[in-house]
């Protein structure tokens, strides 16, 4: 199943600033550019640390290079955005600089942009669970099961061949982009689940 990937959301035209900028020129570009962060990056284009609006009020001194949190957390732009809001959470961070296969920098992803998977249309997270999930992955016959979306929740209501194939689904269609939800409503013509833990309910996204 395709995965919508930082290069997708990211911001291609990054502000950023070598070592050398000053803490003035710094303060300048957030409130001109209304950010809150920015990479740092070396005379070759690569990351080597981010300055925020914490590192500015917190160390004062004269250039980047001194105020600085090094070594920074990248991202590269083929990781999937789940990936990365894991990322984000685990290490508390507001933004990730992007970069490609030799740590150049081509984008900055924040968490606003990975949120905008979560806009995306329920007819689309429709068609996706039905075909991605439900028919591709799991096998189950057109028509087997009604998948209802509304504002990325997903129910599914219908049966299955085997009880197995249930938490299978609930998972599968948990992991697609832009589902905030699942709702089970399903049963199973064959019941063989004395070999697989449950897992069932509401299934909420978390990063």
């Amino acid at each position: 199943m395709k995965h919508t990937q930082v290069g997708e959301v990211m911001t291609a035209d990054v502000v950023s600033v070598n070592r050398s900028t000053t803490f003035r020129e710094i303060a300048k570009l957030l409130a001109d550019h209304d950010i809150t962060g920015l990479p740092v990056v070396d005379e070759d284009d690569r990351v080597v640390g981010v300055v925020s609006e914490s590192d500015l009020l917190a160390r004062k001194a004269l250039t980047a290079a001194d105020i600085m949190s090094a070594p920074a957390v990248t991202v590269r732009a083929q990781e999937s955005v789940s990936e990365a809001g894991r990322l984000m959470t685990r290490l508390g961070l507001q933004r990730l600089p992007v970069t490609d296969e030799e740590e150049r920098l081509v984008g900055i992803v924040t968490r606003r942009d990975l949120l905008r998977v979560f806009l995306r249309p329920d007819a689309e997270i429709r068609r996706h669970v039905s075909e991605d999930v439900l028919s591709e992955s799991i096998g189950a016959p057109t028509g087997a099961v009604d998948v209802h979306v509304l504002d990325g929740v997903v129910t599914l209501a219908g049966r299955l061949e085997r009880q197995s194939q249930i938490p299978l689904a609930l998972r599968l269609t948990a992991r697609l982009d832009g589902v905030v939800a699942v709702v089970d409503e399903l049963t199973a013509r064959t019941d063989d689940s004395r070999l697989i833990p449950p897992e069932r309910g509401a299934q909420p996204i978390t990063w």
